[in-house]
């Protein structure tokens, strides 16, 4: 049977994965025809353009193994991409920062992990932070010199012009016919069908639906959360990025503080249900078409408690400020408690804030209006022309796009 295939390749998913994928396909075999289906009216509409916007190094990850290698190598390759397309973007370093004699040992193994990972990692006294950051403190610290942040929402789109490959917005698959010796034919929710000789999965959340619709069955549920942060209203007390030493206790880097390549800090994150895929507010928390029941039933059977054992998920001290806790303090129950210097959280389940400058710290949701003399408003939820949110996936927080 010979069968007309409109492409080569079929990529499902506009955001940088996928689009990333696209690039990559096209620069190994020049002539693969790509094309690329996204179900919003643009790229980079949920977790590329709804993350802390980091360029991360790889200090983390263990020696030799293929997160090192890949955020090592992806690094650099990300700050050469921006500069060869003029993508805004700046490598700033970081600062891991110790406030506690019972995190040093921990730090000094960051040391190490990321000198057998080739990365430049300086150790710093509490006098030499100030070189870096004036207004923290600490007992020691590291500066690691290739982190950075960039403008993935721009990323994203110089890679789908970069790509060559079609690509098709507004296109929300409905339905896949997959058989091994015709490839795929894949149905939109406009009644176009796209036939391809292979499918490449890049639907980030709503992957594992995709997978069924494939005919595959991943052996998982994706269950989303969503990490809140405060946006600082006194950036310049910060300079670049400064995180915590990791509590191993977490799954998570802890609340740290993001200079973003638009000038505002961020503090955070947080890690609370999502309760829908697309959920970046408290604002809907039933989804469309009915995703997001898996959710609901994993709250409502018990499945897993979600439980934060008090005490260290941050503490890193701002002249001007400090802010402690958290995720632990929501789980506690006494984040509307302000810390020395910043304003009062609005608590878990309230609004979003807009800044009474006019600035909105973190775009969209419910109008709040926040105090002028708070240094801090609530970020959650996102502005539909550049989200900037953020997104997480089954037990993530943070949502780095890089490692």
């Amino acid at each position: 049977m010979r069968v007309a295939y409109d492409c080569d390749v079929l990529v499902i998913g506009g955001g940088i994965v996928g689009l990333a994928t696209a690039y990559a396909i096209t620069r190994a075999a020049p002539g693969t025809r790509v094309t690329v289906l996204e179900k919003e009216p643009g790229p980079a509409r949920h977790q590329t353009g709804r993350n802390s916007g980091v360029i991360h190094s790889g200090i983390y990850y263990r020696p030799g193994s293929l997160k090192a290698r890949y955020a090592v190598r992806g690094a650099a390759e990300m700050v050469k991409f921006c500069a060869e397309y003029d993508i805004a973007h700046a490598v700033t370093g970081k600062l891991i920062v110790a406030t506690d004699k019972a995190e040093l040992p921990r730090l000094h193994g960051l040391v190490q992990r990321g000198r057998e990972n080739g990365i430049p990692v300086r150790e710093l006294g509490p006098t030499q932070i100030a070189e870096y950051e004036p207004q923290v403190r600490g007992l020691a610290a590291i500066h690691v010199g290739t982190t950075g942040v960039c403008d993935f929402v721009a990323v994203a789109r110089q890679l789908a012009e970069s790509s060559g490959a079609e690509i098709r917005y507004g296109a929300q698959v409905v339905r896949i016919d997959r058989r091994p010796a015709l490839g795929v034919a894949v149905r939109t929710e406009d009644g176009a069908v796209v036939r391809g000789r292979v499918l490449v999965n890049c639907a980030g959340l709503h992957c594992d639906e995709i997978a069924r619709l494939a005919g595959d069955e991943p052996g998982m549920r994706i269950i989303p959360f969503r990490g809140e942060y405060y946006s600082l209203a006194r950036p310049e007390l910060v300079h670049g990025l400064v995180y915590p030493v990791p509590d191993p206790a977490f799954p998570f880097l802890g609340v740290h503080l993001t200079r973003g390549i638009d000038g505002d800090v961020h503090i955070g994150p947080n890690a609370v249900p999502a309760l829908a895929r697309e959920g970046y507010g408290w604002g809907r928390p039933a989804p469309r078409g009915g995703r997001g029941r898996g959710v609901a039933r994993f709250l409502a059977d018990g499945a897993a408690a979600l439980a934060v054992r008090g005490g260290g998920a941050a503490a890193v001290a701002v002249q001007g400020g400090v802010h402690r806790g958290g995720a632990a303090a929501a789980a506690r129950g006494d984040a509307g408690r302000p810390a020395p210097g910043l304003g009062r959280c609005p608590g878990p389940g309230r609004p979003a804030g807009r800044h009474p400058g006019g600035r909105l710290p973190h775009r969209g949701g419910p109008a709040h209006r926040a105090r002028p003399e708070r240094a801090v408003s609530r970020r959650h939820g996102v502005a539909p022309d550049r989200p900037r949110g953020r997104a997480q996936g089954a037990g993530g927080a943070g949502g780095h796009v890089t490692g």
